[in-house]
């Protein structure tokens, strides 16, 4: 009997631990989710520099995404999502600098002078190997700018821009769309930024350019000269726009939290209402 008491005393002592063991995992399961807000918390983000919040973006920086190539003033689309963001995140309007970053270096690999960039960035299975990107906090699609008086000028589909002299901007989703949906027959004329291409309308040097929709809007009415919109179309690549950081960046997630709060409470729409132009009427060309 002896024995059979101390076989009993074991098994009662295995329950009691095998108890105090699930006990234990219930607390830790909670204190993993405290933990998991905590992180968001200012004061526990990792960060480029501490004690601020470091934005990249281009420069310069256009309109409606900035005004007056200045980032920092909270004008404009962009500055202004990045501002709200920030908010998100516990920093005050003085806490944030800005830095360059050109657009076609901020989605390769390696280590970031940022914390994250915000510029127009489409999310693409390429670049989301190299860097993280957030959840989108802006769709558009591709906008094509031809001559008034051009045999452009009243297109109706892509096909009829197959002969046309295009110009676009490295490293976008703007020269991967128009090589796989317009395919032309003449060499795109790649150039370095948005003031070369616009540049190259101007002097005759191409007869159509394509960049995303929002920024083709701000194009026609100022820069670009003579100029219309002849349509829109969706680019193969992604129109998604999303915020990029450092692959694997411990701040994605709260990031993502962020947008989601702006999106949830109406904030991001009313940006997207107040700075960037509305895509209906413009036609689409298939």
């Amino acid at each position: 009997m002896a024995s059979i008491r101390s076989v009993l005393a074991v098994l009662a002592a295995c329950a009691a631990a095998l108890s105090l063991a699930a006990c234990g995992s219930t607390t830790k399961k909670g204190g993993s989710q405290s933990a998991s807000a905590k992180a968001c918390s200012k004061g526990s983000l990792s960060l480029y520099k501490q004690g601020e919040l470091t934005i990249a973006t281009d420069a310069p920086a256009y309109s409606p995404y900035f005004v007056k190539d200045e980032p920092a003033n909270g004008e404009g689309f962009e500055s202004a999502v990045a501002y709200a963001v920030a908010e998100q995140l516990g920093f005050e309007h003085s806490e944030v600098k800005w830095v360059v970053e050109p657009f076609d270096s901020s989605y390769a690999p390696g280590p970031k002078s940022f914390d994250f960039d915000i510029n127009e960035i489409s999310i693409t299975p390429p670049r989301e190997k190299e860097v993280d990107f957030s959840t989108p906090y802006y769709t558009d699609p591709q906008g094509v700018i031809v001559a008034n008086g051009s045999r452009y000028a009243n297109v109706k589909s892509l096909a009829e821009l197959k002969n046309a002299k295009i110009g676009v901007q490295i490293g976008t989703t703007s020269l991967e769309a128009t090589e796989k949906l317009i395919d032309p027959s003449n060499q795109v004329q790649v150039f370095n930024d948005s003031d070369d291409v616009v540049s190259a309308f101007n002097n005759h040097s191409v007869e159509a350019i394509v960049v995303d929709l929002a920024t083709a809007f701000e194009l026609v009415e100022g820069e670009a000269k003579h100029a219309k919109l002849a349509g829109q179309f969706a680019a193969p690549g992604g129109d998604n726009w999303g915020l990029l950081l450092a692959k694997h960046s411990s701040l994605t997630p709260c990031v993502n939290k962020a947008i989601e709060a702006l999106k949830s409470d109406g904030a991001l729409a009313k940006l997207n209402t107040r700075w960037m132009a509305s895509s209906t009427g413009v036609p689409k060309l298939d």
